[in-house]
């Protein structure tokens, strides 16, 4: 199969849909089809994570999306605790759903993974003290170890990694501060370096900022909904053009992403 010059990942988070969402995607993707090539669907896919709004999503996506899609689950999908159930309509509905999974689309590559929370840098939470401090922490370490495992899978020049949570504190600005460590961690951050990812999306952080960068120079976006929206001019999903025959840069401050809003 020959490879496109170019590859138009359009990536959205927080769509929280609801029982009463039917036709919404109609409204917000529709010219998905020609200004992309993918759609990354970036967590709280649902509203309060039951099984009947999955469907409507399913339903809605199957009608107006043509091409394909990979997602993850957010925080809002484990509401209802029918996470299982949710993923396995939006599965059948053709979404490829990513938890510590890899997957390869047009020669990009995808590691996908809900993230977890726990602060960023010299904040991050350690595990001490008492148990229930100390599985909080596990949760966000399993998390780590689930993307850095679907990233060490993947073969391909271009890596994109899908996630809920942010891996970095300044995606993340604009919320309250006493929030930030409910956000995201930057644990999640160093398998992004490591496997040399061309660049992050996440959801999540509503009232955030839309795009920052890790230590190592990879571009992260926020492409949660309710932030898309206040941009200007409002948007309803961000597109990260990429090259899957593109050799990476030597140098970890790389820009091989570039934003087509």
């Amino acid at each position: 199969m020959t490879l496109k010059e170019r590859v138009r990942v359009a990536a959205v988070g927080d769509v929280h849909y609801g029982k009463g969402s039917q036709g919404t995607l109609a409204h917000l993707f529709p010219r998905l089809n020609d200004e992309a090539d993918v759609l990354v669907l970036c967590g709280d896919l649902t509203d309060y994570g039951l099984a009947e709004e999955a469907e409507v999503l399913a339903h809605d996506l199957t009608a107006t999306v043509k091409i394909p899609i990979l997602g993850v689950l957010g925080n809002h999908d484990y509401e209802g605790g029918q996470q299982d159930r949710i993923k396995e309509t939006l599965t059948k509905a053709g979404v490829n759903m990513l938890d510590g999974d890899a997957c390869e689309v047009h020669g990009i590559g995808f590691a996908g993974v809900k993230g977890f929370a726990g602060g960023f840098g010299r904040g991050v939470l350690g595990a001490w003290g008492e148990p229930i401090v100390k599985q909080f922490v596990h949760e966000a370490v399993n998390e780590t170890l689930k993307l850095e495992a679907a990233l060490a899978r993947l073969r391909t020049t271009q890596k994109i990694a899908v996630m809920h949570y942010a891996p970095i504190r300044a995606t993340i600005e604009g919320e309250p501060l006493e929030i930030f460590p409910y956000l995201g961690t930057s644990r999640l951050e160093e398998p992004i370096g490591r496997y040399h990812v061309s660049a992050v999306v996440h959801g999540h952080a509503h009232a955030g900022s839309p795009e920052g960068r890790t230590v190592s120079g990879v571009p992260v976006y926020n492409v949660s909904l309710p932030l898309l929206h206040r941009m200007t001019p409002p948007i309803a999903y961000r597109v990260i053009e990429l090259s899957p025959i593109e050799e990476p840069a030597p140098s970890p401050y790389r820009r091989r992403a570039t934003d087509n809003p």
